[in-house]
This record gives C-alpha cells, structure tokens and sequence, in this order.
C-alpha cells in the first residue's frame, strides 16, 4: 500500500476547485476565495484509511501550463472539477482534460480519474444522464461524485473516493467492459484460495473460511453470517458451494461482487495480506524479510518450519504413501510462480523405488536451501504462505540462525543440526558415487541416473549417538591444487582416492598439506572402490601411514559395488566428526587395539546381545520362575552382570572424555 496518496484538482476556471479544498479544510464555505489555494496535507490519524494525503489546486491564472504537467506526473489521482450548472464545463471534460491528462501519462498506467460535479446546490436536477456515457467511455474513470461547497454536501465523500481511488484501485482487479476479473487478479485470488484449503479438498469449510476471515480481517465470522454468504453464493452459481464448503469458483465470485458493488477494499485487503502489491505482485518486503547472519553462522529451519512443511507435505501426499509422484509435486507448486525444483533434485535427496521425492527427502531438500540460500527458502516460504497460515510476522521467524562455529568450539558442543562435508578428490575417483550411496543408491542405480540429471550435492540425516541430524555432502571439482575459501569453509573434510589407482592418494596428499594440515577442520580418508584390487599408492608414505602421521582416522574403506543398500556407517562417522571436531577421534576405525573398538565390538557382541536377549525376556515377558527369584545363584549372576555393565560402561565414558 502506499505511503501517502497526492490528489490534483483541475477544471475550468471558476468551477469551485478552490473552493473545495477551503470547504474541506475549514468545514465552513469561505466568505473570500483565493484564485489558488496552497497545497494541503492532511495528516494520517484523520483520514478514513490512514495515510497522509496532499491535496494540490491548479490555477489556470496562476500557474504555466509547464506547471499543469508536472503536477499531472506526480499526482495519483485527478479529480477534474465541472459544475452541474455550466455545460461548457461539462463538455471540457472530455474536449480537454481527459485527453491532456491522458497524453501525459503512461498508456500502462493510467491514473486513476474522479468526476466532481460541484455547484449542486443551483440545480434541481443531477448531471449524471450526461456524464454515465463518459464514465462508460473511459475506463480510467473511477467513479463521480456530485457535491456542493456551499452547502458541504459529499465534501468529505469527495476527497474519500479519491483516497480510496489510489489505495484500492479497481484497474488492476477488473475490467468493466468484459464485467469480469483480470487474469492477474484471478492468479493471485486462486493462489490464496489454495493456501487457505488447509486439506486439500478443494472447498473452504467453515474453520477454514474462519481462519481465513481472522487472518485477513481480525475477525471470525458468525455462523449466520458464514450462512448468509454461502446462500448469496448458492442463488447465483450452481457449483460454488459444494458439501457446505465454498469451491474455487465460489470464492472468485464473491470477490467479483465486491469489486462490482463497490467494496473492492475488501478484495485488497485481501490481496494486501497476501503479499500483493498495486500491481499484484508479491512485494519485496514480504518475499524477504529482513534476516541478519553474521560471519561463520550458518541458517536452519526451526521445530515450527518443519512441522508446516510437514502439513503442506501431507496435504499434497494424496495416496498417503510418503512420497510425492510428479503430480503431487506439480499441484505443490502451483502456488509458486515457477517450479523451484529441477530434475537434479531428484539426486540430491533420497527418493522411493519410483523415482518419486520422500518425505524425508522432501524435508531434506528444504534443509538444503535454507543452509546454502536462506533468501531463496524465505522466498519459497513465502509463497508457501507460511507467515499467514503459521501467524507469524514473517517468514523469517521459520529460520534459526546458528552461533558463531569459534564458540562452539571454545565450548567443545554445538547447537547445529545440519553439517557441511566436503569431498575432494581427483576426476574418476568415485565421488559422485559415494554422494549417491549416502542416498542408498548402489552402483546398479547409480548407473540409471541421467547426465544432465547429475547433482553435486547430497543431503539425507544420520544419526549420532541418538540424535537425527543432517549431513550436507558437497562434491568439489578440484582439478587443481587451489582450493578457495568458499571450498574450504565446512565442517569436515571428506578426502577421496581410488584404492586401484597408484597414482590416485597423491593429489589428496597434496590437498591436505596444503589446505587442511594446520586448520582446525576435521579430516577424514576415503579408500574408494574398495572392492577391487588394491594396489600399492606411488606416493610416499602409504594412506596408513599418512593418516598416522597426520593423527587422522585411517583410511576408510568404501564401495558402493554392492546387492544391497551401501553401509551408512562411514558418513555416521563424518557426521560425529563435524560434530566434535575439537575431539580429534581417531578410534572410528576396525584396528580392535583402541578403547573405542574394544568398546565398540564390546556392545556389538554376541555375549551381550544373548545377555540383553534373556534379561528381555525374564523381565518383561515374566518367564522367570517363583523358584529362579528365591535361588541365591541367580541373584548372584544378575548382580555380577550389573556390575560389569557398570564397569565397563564407566571405563568407556572416561576413554571418550578423554580422547576428546
């Protein structure tokens, strides 16, 4: 909406613009005219729709006809003043001044017009006979009003319609001619109507058109009231109401009778909720908010942003099988201007037997905008209508802006949930796979995945020690040594060489020292395509005796070569390193020398599985015997193993602590 509204008056001379303006200001009709009166500001708290309104005369004795024009390009809307009794003034009215108003100003955006038939108080009878043909010739024309400044009659209804005039136009919502909606209009009504249906279904219910009602107007409507509005639906179209709910077809109408009653303020007031701006589209404003990032912080959807992209997820899964089909996907972005998503999407994130986005892809996917391009999700959001439906002030409430990284280290925790990993290595050692096999995809899929259809990251969710978090894989193109500070910026270091290439480990070698040796991010070497042969690497030392020098994890092997889904236990140790870089594991290994293996093999056992097993079933399924519970020898190995499990359990803790 704009922040104040400029009227012009103009006319033949002695019409009463003057007078007008001085009736307006003073309440009273002036004893004394001036041939012009000086531009007037009324302020914001006394107007009907408050906003500051400049009220500028023209004088055709005073000012050069320069002057006129200049006052035409700035004015948001002219009133052009007749009097009811001067035909001559009438006939000027579209001898002179609409066409002079019109070759000075754009074809595309023509100023709104007002008609003022003043001097009403001479004549017994209205001039509107003679200006109705005018009205319909010219569609730049708002509306007409007859007034009197003698008598104050429609003064203050005047200087209301020209406000009214330039806040709610009716040029952008309808044409006349055609009696019907614009497109444009229409577009963004259909948007707004597909938001507000919560379900899906295609029709408003009452708690829809409710919340619909205290969204836009602050304000339920009263169960009569809703009834009234459906009845008036109902007599005139046979398939707006359906099932007592209100369809699409409905809803446009409704708006179409506003508009052609003259309450189009309420059709604005609609669009303006929704983001729209005079020209119907969204403004600037509202697709991004303000959203302040320092340095080495980095953007996260929060609880509350997830959960509506749940309900915009379940509301477009229509078969209910946790996947979106093309369709299903298509109908979800048809509240957007274009479809956000390309096909590389599709190998970004994991997806169904079908080809077809998950919901934990979906998810996964918005996880991946917010982290790489926070204005583009709040864009998204926005035409999501995530500020309407979640009630809150905007979209940016759905992000959360993470610490600075130093302090997550100085106090050795983070608060992050989605984590950066980068993987480098040289051409054809098998990085694009190892992006694919954190999807699930084997080597079998992998090979079904078209060129042009590639996609250089991959983001699904690990899980640590309990907690879901996302991991961020981004595969760098490095065909030379240098890597730049955007490359080097994550939070662990993925080095990939190809176990049957000789001369593969060496550029890793090289990108370490280089980039990665001194910094505090941790590393981690992938020994791809483990599957074939491994050869003897032509650099020296070899990847286990780098990884031993260097303090770093040694290499791990990979391939994604396989029948099944591939292992996910190497990016479950990407993920606690990013996540405790300060702890520097090098126990994430299979050496069975470390207190991390030990442990480890200890709680993947067989003994303690068969344990855990029997201590099941005696408890909970109440197989021990009356005699077993009075027999000393089974309290004295249940104590035995409690101990044990105490020991152990406490040992284990001490070695992590003191490791990290």
């Amino acid at each position: 909406m704009r922040k104040d509204v400029r009227i012009l008056l103009v006319g033949e001379p002695r019409v009463g613009k003057t007078s007008l303006i001085m009736s307006l200001v003073s309440e009273e009709f002036p004893d004394e005219v001036p041939p012009r009166a000086e531009e007037i500001t009324i302020p914001a708290d006394v107007t009907p729709e408050r906003v500051p309104t400049h009220i500028v005369d023209y004088s055709e004795t005073e000012q050069t006809d320069e002057q006129l024009y200049q006052e035409i390009s700035k004015a948001n809307v002219i009133c052009i003043v007749y009097a009811v009794n001067n035909k001559n003034s009438i006939e000027k009215v579209t001898s002179q001044w609409i066409p002079l108003i019109n070759d000075r100003t754009d074809k595309d955006s023509r100023v709104p017009l007002i008609l003022v038939g003043n001097k009403s108080d001479l004549v017994e009878h209205s001039s509107m006979e003679t200006i109705l043909p005018i009205m319909n010739q010219y569609t730049e024309i708002e509306t007409c009003v007859e007034c009197s400044a003698k008598n104050l009659k429609n003064i203050s209804e005047l200087f209301y319609y020209a406000q009214k005039a330039v806040l709610h136009p009716t040029g952008p919502l309808y044409c006349p001619e055609e009696k019907e909606m614009k497109p444009a209009c229409i577009k963004a009504l259909t948007r707004i109507f597909k938001i507000t249906d919560q379900d899906n279904d295609g029709i408003l219910n009452d708690a829809e058109l409710n919340f619909f009602q205290r969204a836009c107007f602050n304000t339920p409507l009263a169960p009569q009231a809703l009834e009234d509005v459906k009845n008036v639906v109902r007599k005139n179209m046979s398939d707006g109401v359906f099932d007592n709910g209100l369809t699409l077809k409905g809803f446009l109408f409704l708006h179409t009778l506003f508009i052609q009653r003259g309450r189009h303020e309420t059709t604005w007031t609609v669009l303006r909720r929704f983001g729209y701006d005079d020209d119907l589209e969204l403004t600037q404003d509202y697709l991004f908010p303000p959203l302040k990032i320092p340095p080495d912080c980095t953007t996260e959807l929060n609880h509350n942003a997830y959960l509506f992209l749940q309900s915009v997820f379940d509301k477009h899964d229509l078969d209910r099988d946790c996947g979106l089909s093309p369709d299903e996907l298509k109908d979800l972005f048809k509240v957007f201007p274009y479809m956000p998503w390309g096909p590389d999407v599709h190998n970004t994130v994991c997806t169904n037997d079908r080809g077809w986005i998950t919901y934990q892809g979906y998810l996964s996917q918005w996880t991946l905008t917010t982290y790489l391009d926070v204005q583009r999700c709040l864009e998204y959001m926005g035409y999501l209508g995530y500020s309407i439906i979640s009630e809150q002030e905007s979209q940016a409430a759905a992000v959360t802006v993470t610490r600075d990284k130093k302090i997550d280290l100085q106090k050795k925790q983070t608060q992050r949930n989605v984590f950066r990993c980068n993987v480098i290595g040289m051409k054809g050692c098998g990085k694009s796979a190892f992006l694919q096999a954190f999807l699930g995809r084997n080597l079998m899929r992998q090979r079904q995945i078209r060129e042009d259809h590639k996609s250089f990251y991959a983001i699904s969710t690990t899980y640590v020690y309990g907690q879901e978090k996302y991991l961020l894989l981004h595969e760098l193109f490095a065909d030379s040594e240098f890597l730049s500070d955007s490359e080097i910026s994550c939070d662990v270091v993925c080095l990939v060489y190809d176990s049957s290439n000789p001369s593969s480990f060496e550029f890793c070698a090289r990108i370490f020292k280089q980039h990665f040796m001194d910094s505090k991010t941790p590393c981690m070497i992938v020994a791809a395509k483990s599957d074939l042969h491994e050869v003897k690497q032509d650099c020296s030392p070899s990847p286990s005796d780098f990884c031993r020098k260097h303090k770093m994890p040694p290499p791990q092997p990979f391939t994604c070569n396989t029948v099944d889904v591939p292992s996910k236990d190497i990016y479950i140790k990407l993920t606690t390193m990013a996540m405790y870089p300060h702890a520097r594991l090098r126990c994430m290994c299979t050496c069975n020398r470390c207190t991390f293996c030990v442990c480890q093999n200890f709680l993947n056992s067989d003994l303690l599985h068969s344990v855990k097993t029997k201590l099941y079933t005696a408890v909970l399924n109440r197989h021990v015997m009356q005699a077993d519970l009075k027999s000393s020898t089974f309290w004295l190995r249940a104590s035995v193993g409690a101990t044990m499990f105490a020991v152990l359990g406490f040992a284990m803790y001490r070695a992590l602590l003191k490791q990290r």
